[in-house]
């Protein structure tokens, strides 16, 4: 479907709510005359971290998350700060919520978490060779538990629902399907390491 039968007609700020930032859109459909108002959600962009030990195994995170209400157990993550590469919010990020640092450090690619309203990436960088050297600085609000768990226990967190935050699950099958050779290295990483 061509971009063009969409024409912006205007758009404004709305409230700012410290993660994220409301913008109102007004569209019109061209082909159909139709106008409508959309909403957007300015958000930073992500970054989801799958390390592996020097032994191979997962680094993970467990914590509370408000809008579900639950404890989750996911690979460590965050914002990127502005202007920061995301390889180098991955290695900050990992550092921050758990303490590992890492060896080797790579971009996989990228998601759009919701394209529907939010207009952020969530990029995925593979770390391997991750060692408990570094010293944990959660945020204020965050309360983190570490744990690691051997590469061959994942399909059973996923299917038993432990892992079910779908970034989460959409950085690992990146990271899975690059380890098995279905997914080259991104054209985005080549991209990024090129600049």
């Amino acid at each position: 479907m061509p971009q063009q039968h969409w024409q912006r007609l205007d758009s404004r700020p709305g409230e700012d709510c410290r993660i994220f930032r409301v913008r109102w859109d007004r569209y019109r459909l061209q082909s159909r005359g139709q106008e409508g108002q959309f909403v957007v959600l300015e958000a930073p962009d992500w970054v989801n971290v799958v390390a592996l030990t020097t032994s191979g195994r997962l680094v993970l995170v467990q914590q509370f998350r408000h809008g579900v209400e639950q404890v989750t157990l996911e690979v460590p993550g965050g914002m990127i700060d502005p202007g920061e590469d995301p390889v180098q919010a991955a290695l900050r990020e990992l550092e921050e919520e758990t303490g590992y640092c890492g060896g080797q450090a790579r971009l996989l690619g990228h998601v759009l978490p919701n394209p529907a309203f939010m207009n952020n990436r969530c990029y995925t960088v593979l770390v391997t060779g991750a060692k408990p050297q570094g010293q944990m600085r959660p945020d204020p609000f965050e309360l983190l538990e570490v744990q690691t768990v051997p590469v061959e226990q994942l399909p059973q967190l996923l299917a038993q629902g432990q892992i079910s935050n779908a970034l989460v699950v959409a950085a690992l099958a990146a990271a899975g399907a690059t380890a098995a050779g279905l997914v080259p290295e991104s054209p985005l990483a080549r991209q990024l390491d090129a600049s």
